[in-house]
């Protein structure tokens, strides 16, 4: 930065794709040469050429994204903050409406499970948060198979046990947690809610739990270090980029930092079709921008809010990139997104310290198995061909993905997972209710885990054993479609929570 101070007047001249400053968290800079690498396409970024972009910036990106992304000299210094035009906010009658119904939560102490979570964030979250958050691959079958394959397993209770008192505490990676689950990494949270993965990082600490760092956080990764509880354990999930001394830099500083685990990425190679993402940038841009063909900005950004963050995601990562990951990082390294048995076993077999069995949460190929399928296979498949007996403190399976109940965690552990990773349901617990609906989703859980421990009679995570569930349908196949119309028709759905009829109270 230069030591001058610059007024908004001469930042407002530099208005065009010729000459382009915008102004983030009271700083100048210059990306007119960036304008065609943006990978969010170049419209937004000259949509606030010459004013000050903190507003449209920070959902998207993390604090420290321009200032890594662009050369010292673009940094022109800081700015007059009084001289500075506005930007004019226009509040659209939508997003009164949206207000509104914020207004109309329900109190936290009507939502009763997880799913009410998702149900109020649906309603009252802007609509390009939820289609970012809530969009899966082409036809969502794989999203939706997800959570339909638990219910495939059946529990085989035991009785006439003491279960007065239970414990469900765990150890992950040789860390300590209350529960057998951890925060998934999930990007952008602040497109709901302006303290984003904060909200995950607070409430992980007051319940003892552990939160995976999503590189694509909207929050800096030092941030939510340095908000971090003293001894509070976290993870990092990486993807990997194109230029590796970046990848080095990124792993090294978490290390130092005290990061316990490398979750990297295997299953986004190429990003998916999240039609509901990419039908709302379409709604978002001018149509006539839409239908241009102009070649100084070539940049697709028809893939939505998805595509402009993970465009430098490393297409050729290949298993022959893995001992290099070993002679940069002493943290265990963990395979993220691993989907069939043969996998598994060439992580073992190269000594990683586990493998999370995940289908990124149905967001990439639509058809792929639900990571609590796959787990059966692996545990048969590695038990058969290596003698390993599962949970196996050596080599860990985790799985992620349509996780909603205590009970999908419970037939997981029993099945041979170590834990599971739950994503969504904590986004939209604090999209709609900020820290304290993420604070009250995992009370919920805890409260799951100690009622259905009883309920099976297990007092400890030991005495969850396979012999306690039947999964012996996991592997039937059956897109969820409408079922029985008949018996639709007579069945009344169980009850979500609602919205407050404010109007009728005033």
């Amino acid at each position: 930065m230069s030591g001058r101070t610059i007024s908004g007047k001469e930042v407002a001249q530099h208005n065009s794709r010729e000459s382009c400053w915008i102004i983030v968290h009271g700083k100048v800079y210059d990306v007119t040469e960036f304008l065609p690498d943006h990978p969010g396409g170049s419209k937004i970024i000259l949509k606030y050429a010459g004013k000050d972009a903190t507003a449209e910036y920070d959902p998207i990106h993390p604090p420290d994204a321009i200032t890594t992304n662009l050369p010292p000299e673009k940094h022109l210094g800081p700015v007059d903050v009084g001289t500075v035009e506005k930007v004019e906010i226009v509040i659209t009658d939508q997003e009164k409406a949206r207000q509104e119904r914020m207004n109309a939560r329900p109190p936290l102490s009507e939502i009763l499970n997880l799913h009410d979570f998702e149900a109020i964030a649906k309603l009252v979250m802007p609509e390009k948060a939820w289609a970012y958050y809530s969009s899966a691959a082409d036809d969502e079958i794989t999203n939706r198979e997800n959570h339909a394959a638990y219910h495939r397993i059946w529990f085989r209770p035991r009785i006439l046990r003491d279960v007065t008192n239970v414990d469900w505490s765990t150890t992950i990676l040789g860390q300590k947690s209350r529960m057998p689950l951890y925060i998934s990494a999930t990007a952008l949270g602040k497109l709901g809610h302006p303290d984003g993965e904060l909200n995950l990082t607070r409430a992980a600490a007051k319940h003892g739990v552990i939160q995976m760092i999503p590189t694509l956080a909207s929050c800096s990764f030092d941030e939510l270090v340095d908000n971090a509880a003293p001894g509070q354990v976290q993870f990092l999930q990486l993807y990997v980029n194109k230029d590796r001394e970046i990848t080095k830099k990124i792993v090294q500083h978490a290390e130092e930092r005290g990061i316990k685990g490398l979750f990297i990425t295997v299953d986004a190679p190429q990003l998916g079709r999240r039609e509901k993402d990419m039908r709302m940038k379409f709604e978002a841009e001018d149509p006539a921008e839409v239908t241009s063909n102009k070649q100084e900005d070539k940049v697709d950004r028809s893939q939505g809010a998805a595509r402009a963050i993970s465009s430098f995601i490393d297409p050729g990562l290949d298993w022959k990139d893995l001992p290099w990951f070993k002679s940069i990082t002493k943290m265990p390294i963990i395979l993220k997104g691993v989907q069939c048995w043969e996998d598994a076993l060439i992580a073992y077999d190269q000594g990683l310290a586990g493998v999370v069995l995940s289908n990124h949460g149905g967001r990439q190929l639509d058809f792929a198995r639900s990571g609590i399928e796959i787990l059966v296979e692996v545990v048969a498949k590695l038990g058969e061909l290596r003698g390993l007996k599962f949970p196996n403190e050596k080599f860990q399976l985790f799985v992620d993905g349509g996780v909603r109940r205590a009970t999908d965690v419970i037939k997981a552990v029993a099945l041979g997972a170590t834990a599971v990773g739950v994503g969504r349901p904590f986004i939209y617990a604090f999209s709609a209710f900020g820290y304290e609906g993420v604070d009250r989703a995992l009370e919920i859980l805890n409260d799951e885990f100690e009622m259905n421990m009883r309920l099976i009679g297990a007092r400890n995570l030991k005495e969850i054993v396979p012999e306690m569930v039947d999964a012996h349908n996991i592997h039937q196949h059956v897109v969820a479609v409408p079922g029985d119309r008949l018996y639709d028709n007579n069945y009344e759905d169980m009850q979500i929570a609602r919205l407050r009829d404010i109007k009728s109270k005033l």
